[in-house]
């Protein structure tokens, strides 16, 4: 098959190209580098999918015509591609441009290619606002410029496997942590402040919030699971996460389990639109895609550590 993933040289992005080239599927990735995080990362990104020979092509997705400048043969589309995470530095213009605009662009794209299969929309727990712990039938409350913009970006893609000009589905993820785990996340950050002995800001209140923090080779499990389910999975919401919840506070410990060393904090004011609490309700998955997790949060941290050391140090 050949398979067209946006975001490729982001954090999910890359590993998925990675898995789907592993699979034996030729894989187009597509990428604006961003400067939203460093560069450099992407490219570091980039080139270990460049030793997979996967293709990766420099666009942006917010530009009309992706016809003229993406191939015109794609069997799959996985979209990751978005303005992520709740950020201060982000404007609402940011998250509609890059969640909206760019996501409308590449359903136009989608639906001039004649021999499609499945258009695979990659949302958020984000989606159902400050408590994420439902199945999907639950109505949506988001809490963010993030969350909003994202659910738009699902329904537009949903609307068109209504109207039967396509077949898509949308994955919600759960707080996915793991090697390349973007540089202003948790993970990332406190194995940074802890081996550069620095201060790991805490947001006040966020120790006892709960996540779903999942590594990302399950979270690819579920995401490659739906190749050759389209009949399935076609106008579905499906979650994949772990159902292990785990507080901040337990995973700061557990990074410090893993460096073996203590992490000094910094209290930071509470940030607005931050959920308080995420536990992947993954029965939907578990029966249409057969996904069932395994890794458990010290085994996640222990590879992202190894890989930190390997690459960023």
């Amino acid at each position: 098959m050949k398979i067209l993933v946006t975001g490729a040289v982001g954090f999910i992005g890359s590993h998925t190209a990675e898995r789907l080239s592993d699979l034996g599927h030729e894989v187009i990735g597509v990428d604006n580098y961003s400067p939203y995080y460093s560069v450099a990362l992407k490219q570091l990104n980039a080139q270990a999918l460049k030793q997979k020979n996967i293709t990766i092509i420099d666009t942006d997705l917010r530009e009309a015509n992706l016809s003229s400048r993406l191939p015109n043969d794609i069997d799959y589309i996985f979209h990751f591609a978005a303005q992520p995470g709740i950020s201060s530095t982000s404007t609402f213009e940011d998250y509609f441009s890059n969640n909206i605009l760019a996501t409308k662009n590449l359903i136009d794209y989608a639906l001039a290619l004649p021999a499609l299969k499945l258009f695979v929309n990659i949302g958020t727990s984000s989606i159902y606002g400050l408590e994420a712990t439902y199945p999907e039938e639950k109505a949506p409350k988001p809490a963010s410029h993030y969350g909003v913009t994202k659910l738009a970006a699902e329904q537009l893609v949903l609307q068109k496997s209504r109207e039967k000009q396509l077949k898509a589905c949308s994955l919600r993820l759960y707080s996915v942590i793991g090697p390349r785990e973007r540089p202003e996340k948790m993970y990332t950050k406190l194995i940074a402040n802890g081996l550069n002995d620095e201060a790991f800001p805490l947001f006040e209140g966020s120790d006892k919030h709960l996540r779903s923090f999942t590594y990302v080779g399950d979270i690819v499990d579920g995401v490659v699971s739906v190749i050759g389910k389209e009949a399935v999975v076609n106008g579905e919401i499906i979650n994949l996460g772990t159902e292990v919840e785990h507080t901040t506070q337990e995973g700061i410990e557990t990074v410090e389990r893993v460096l073996g060393r203590s992490i000094k904090i910094e209290l930071m004011p509470k940030r607005p639109g931050d959920q308080l609490r995420t536990k992947a309700n993954i029965d939907k998955a578990r029966e249409l895609l057969g996904y069932t997790p395994q890794t458990t949060l010290l085994e996640a941290v222990e590879k992202q550590v190894a890989w930190y050391k390997e690459n960023l140090l």
